[in-house]
Formats: structure tokens, sequence, C-alpha cells
């Protein structure tokens, strides 16, 4: 499996751990930046992502920031991007299971690694129900068809 990770300055470190974490596991790892701890900008490396996933180039992506809020917020402007922030292990879970999730974002400012490290597996190991979680999903895929192009 083939998985996309990016972060800004500010998440950098996390993306790192992230990136050798899912190595060790056996996991394809494409790294879209950023390269250091120099101040860049956040919708750069979670657009250039989120653009993967959405070509179904990598079928996850995990993005990292200082809080987690704006990396998500720019990799959910590209169509076909479902992006939440893992701040917990259930809403983790519940991110893939019900919401489909397919990008997972993390704030390296406000979130302990080993708690990401663990979040990156649960999510990883959990699959989407289906059913009436899909026909919800399917309620987003339909508004951006109609308004995205």
């Amino acid at each position: 499996m083939k998985i996309v990770v990016a972060s800004d300055h500010g998440g950098f470190r996390f993306k790192e751990a992230i990136k050798k974490h899912l190595l060790e596991k056996g996991y394809e790892v494409l790294d879209v930046g950023a390269q250091s701890e120099a101040s860049c900008h956040y919708p750069t490396f979670a657009i250039a992502a989120g653009e993967i996933v959405a070509k179904k180039e990598a079928e996850f992506g995990f993005l990292v920031c200082t809080t987690g809020i704006g990396i998500s917020i720019a990799a959910n402007k590209v169509k076909g991007v479902r992006c939440a922030i893992g701040y917990h292990d259930e809403a983790v879970r519940l991110t893939r299971n019900d919401n489909d999730a397919n990008m997972l974002s993390f704030g390296q400012g406000y979130m302990q690694l080993e708690d990401v490290l663990r979040r990156v597996d649960i999510f990883l190991e959990t699959k989407t129900e289906g059913g009436r979680h899909a026909l919800r999903v399917n309620i987003v895929k339909e508004y951006e068809d109609k308004h995205f192009k």
C-alpha cells in the first residue's frame, strides 16, 4: 500500500517519525515535503498530498502542522479528499469507519508522538463500514461533483 505524507515546518519532526513508522511496517511512502524545519507554507504541501490521494496514486495520506487544523483545511479543498484531525483514538477509528476518511492530520504542537503513531495504526487498520454511512459520504461526493471541477 502506498501512503503520502506531508507537513509544514511546524510538523516536520512528526512527519519524519510517521514516515519512519510506516516504512518499518512495510508501506511504500511518498514524501511531498516539507524537507526541513525552515519556514514554509502548509497549503502547498497539503494540496500536493491531497492531489495524490484524490488521483489514487496513494491510498491514504497523513499530514502534520502545528495544530493539524490549517493543513487539514487546505487538504479538504481538493476534490475527493476527506481529511479529519486525529485528536482522539476513537475519533480516528470513527473517521475511517463512518466517514471513509482518506487523510488524517495531526498537530505536532498539541499531540504526543506516541499517540500520533498509535492513531496512524488505528486509521490504517480500520475498515469503512459502508451502509448508512456510505449514504452520507455519497451526499458529500455528489456535492463535490456538482460544485467542483
